[in-house]
């Protein structure tokens, strides 16, 4: 059974997990302080109980900021991260949030074409961004809202 559910601060041991199992983004003290933040909402895409997906995202007035997107290698180009963004969009929309922004590499061209299925388009670059001194490209997708 495929659910999302919140998650909290008691899960950051889970999240930590499938960061370093996945994208390795942030250490633990990065997840920490993630959840410390004003305005950071995370939840997880769970098969039976299982974490496989999480998206951290950031709501400031009207709009919100995805800090960490993933599935689990194992469960991608199943449609498990469109249902995760699908959910993250409407989220957004229930929250009246009129744009929605990530970062993501040049060189990351998967993520790229997924984002793009969601009509994020490019609206900026931050170049030697990521560690390995690849630009990220900041895009952007405009909501709809009720």
């Amino acid at each position: 059974m495929i659910s999302i559910k919140n998650i909290n601060e008691e899960d950051i041991d889970l999240c930590y997990e499938l960061d370093s199992n996945t994208i390795s983004l942030w250490s633990k003290k990065q997840w920490i302080n993630e959840f410390q933040k004003e305005g950071i909402k995370v939840f997880g895409l769970l098969i039976s109980n299982l974490l496989i997906g999480i998206c951290v995202f950031h709501v400031i007035l009207d709009e919100a900021q995805i800090n960490f997107f993933v599935v689990n290698q194992k469960y991608r180009r199943k449609g498990l991260g469109s249902y995760l963004m699908n959910h993250l969009i409407k989220r957004c929309e229930k929250l009246n949030i009129n744009k929605l922004f990530l970062e993501v590499s040049h060189t990351n061209v998967a993520a790229q074409k997924f984002y793009s299925r969601f009509d994020f388009s490019t609206v900026g670059i931050r170049k030697n961004y990521y560690k390995d001194g690849s630009d990220a490209l900041l895009k952007e997708k405009k909501l709809i809202t009720k």
